[in-house]
């Protein structure tokens, strides 16, 4: 059985250069797990699959895996239910679903040993029988520019029920492979070729270095048979009873760790001894339990200045235990007030141990949150941590910096120290429950000194210190003038990424079009103060000449179909720039949050 560090080896021990290619498999391979699946039940959550049609589908996948229906077939029978569907519409569902729940599923060892052939400048590929909605997303946030799969065909951008012909199956992933070979100069005896089926065998032989990945039990007699290096993940998948009742432990050993620190606060009369020894007996107590270890470089940084703003990449719920782990005194943190909603006690015991609660749809009460924070490092000398992205990453890839880290170490007068978090995702991703045992790679960066800083300037540090991010971790940097992206098009480019990018412009003008209805809708909040109408005012409109009337009547039929606001304007009293300003704020802001997840989801107006 070999090892990841041994197929690293491998990797830098093969020419650098694009005459290399590396091409990967998806489902099994890069990630753990089927994505089919995942878009088999948005399709029943959408209603595009009707039970008997899901019926259908699950015979035809269960006979394929038996042996008895051929790829071909398979994906005949898929294709036929998609018949009529905008494909615009499923390029969003793939973006959603890779962001929501396919992204968590990616191996860890897979991500390192793609960043490991790109480093070498080889000609990097996924090479797939699953449709380009279901891979382009993870290619773009694996950095992937070739993406070869299989397509169904489209017509006046709506899909026809059919499947474009050859499938990328068996002999179509070497025909694939030779064609991605022809167009970048590789050459398939000198490439490696990772996959874990058997089906994937004629592709396998093709190229010189063969690397089998988790594999099934047929594949995997096959290459012990010919000497194919094998290597097992155990980072991702279904976890263990014993993942489970240790990770319960360790997220319940916050409350007991707090409960610990009572008696110090009973017996001395010092809330923050209290804080402190709960926070490092927490950090200790949750590392143990995960099996988490820290390899930390740069640690000198952590206590040179304090108090101080300390500020981190968020990847994971473990990010909490890791920041523990290293800051483990006289901190004071910044919470979702979410929170406290969804598992009350432990944001009660977060409070109590100093963490500030925000409101992130609310700017102004945010701000107003946080103003004790300033107080507590100027006159309590406590620091305080923040992650400015604000929530966590789906990838390692950093999303855009908020400005409130910045503003308050400028108005506390303190330094801001950035912790470079590298691999957090691999103990817990996004959207996992379960933290599983590993080894994370930590930086602190030596302190950034904001005496000087002026708020004219803000957005010019927030773009250096985030940049400092960008090095550490190798991703690209952010020059003036540029529109920071989020984790998952922070690598947009060619090819699978320019694809991506494009679906994400779609969605982009959904969400426009979202907003234009409710533009039209939302003035209509003031219908409160109709109640008024018994007042004096009416009674005048007796007074009105009846030919005045019927000119009123005819503008009223022409507004008819308007909101409140037009009727209100109809009637003379035409809103404030002010009220309308607060009206259009409140629509782009909460009311376009509300009516967002349809976009996503459902079929594009008239579709």
């Amino acid at each position: 059985m070999s090892t990841l560090q041994k197929l690293l080896h491998d990797i830098k021990a093969a020419p650098p250069g694009p005459g290399i290619a590396a091409i990967f498999d998806f489902d099994g391979t890069i990630i753990a797990g089927y994505s089919a699946t995942s878009f088999i039940r948005e399709q029943v959550r959408r209603g595009d699959l009707t039970p008997r049609q899901l019926a259908e589908i699950l015979g035809a996948m269960t006979s394929f895996g038996l042996g008895n229906l051929g790829f071909s077939g398979m994906m005949a029978v898929n294709a036929q239910f998609m018949r009529g569907i905008e494909e615009n519409t499923y390029k969003e569902v793939g973006e959603k679903l890779y962001s929501k729940q396919i992204a968590r599923l990616i191996y860890p060892e897979s991500r390192a040993l793609v960043e490991a052939h790109l480093a070498r400048g080889h000609t990097v590929a996924i090479i797939s029988s699953a449709t380009p909605y279901q891979v382009e997303p993870a290619a773009a946030d694996l950095g992937i520019e070739h993406v070869l799969c299989s397509h169904l065909e489209v017509a006046d951008g709506k899909f026809t029920g059919s499947a474009v012909k050859p499938l990328c199956f068996g002999q179509g992933k070497v025909d694939a492979a030779e064609d991605l070979a022809k167009r970048n100069g590789c050459h398939l005896e000198h490439s490696f070729f990772y996959s874990d089926s058997a089906d994937d065998l004629l592709l396998l032989e093709r190229v010189g270095y063969p690397r089998v990945l988790n594999p099934n039990g047929k594949l995997e007699k096959i290459a012990a048979q010919k000497g194919w290096p094998v290597a097992r993940f155990g980072s991702r998948g279904r976890p263990g009873i014993g993942q489970y009742v240790r990770s319960v432990a360790a997220t319940s050993s916050l409350v007991g760790s707090f409960v610990a620190g009572l008696p110090i606060l009973a017996l001395t009369g010092s809330r923050r001894d209290s804080q402190n020894f709960s926070f490092s007996l927490f950090a200790d107590t949750a590392s143990a339990l995960i099996g988490m270890n820290l390899n930390v470089h740069g640690e000198e940084h952590l206590w040179s200045h304090r108090p101080a703003v300390f500020i981190f990449n968020h990847q994971s719920k473990a990010d909490v235990i890791i920041i523990a782990k290293l800051l483990r005194r006289d901190i004071a943190g910044v919470g979702k007030q979410e929170i406290k909603k969804e598992t009350p006690v432990l944001g009660k015991v977060l409070e109590l141990g100093g963490v500030v609660f925000i409101d992130r749809a609310n700017a102004r009460s945010a701000i107003d949150s946080m103003t004790p924070l300033v107080d507590a490092m100027k006159t309590q000398g406590k620091s305080v941590v923040l992650a400015p992205e604000g929530t966590r990453t789906v990838s390692p890839r950093l999303a855009p910096f908020k400005k409130g880290a910045f503003h308050l170490a400028m108005q506390a007068g303190v330094p801001l120290v950035p912790i470079v978090i590298r691999n957090a995702g691999d103990v817990a991703p996004k959207g996992d429950f379960v933290f599983r045992a590993a080894t994370v790679d930590v930086e602190v960066l030596p302190p950034v000194d904001t005496s000087a800083w002026r708020v004219a300037d803000i957005d010019k540090h927030v773009r250096e210190v985030r940049n400092m991010f960008a090095r550490t971790l190798g991703q690209p940097e952010e020059e003036a003038g540029d529109t920071p992206r989020g984790a998952e098009t922070a690598n947009s480019g060619r090819g699978a990424r320019g694809k991506s990018k494009t679906g994400a412009k779609a969605k982009t003008g959904t969400k426009a079009k979202i907003k234009t209805r409710a533009k039209v809708k939302a003035p209509g909040k003031p219908k409160a103060k109709p109640k008024a109408k018994p007042k004096a005012k009416p009674k005048a409109k007796s007074k009105i000449s009846p030919a005045a009337k019927a000119k009123a009547k005819r503008a009223k039929k022409v507004a008819g179909g308007k909101s409140s606001a037009g009727k209100t304007a109809a009637k003379g009293r035409p809103a404030s720039k002010q009220q309308a300003r607060r009206t259009k704020s409140a629509i782009t802001g909460t009311g376009a949050a509300k009516r967002k997840k349809p976009a996503g989801t459902g079929r594009k107006p008239g579709g």
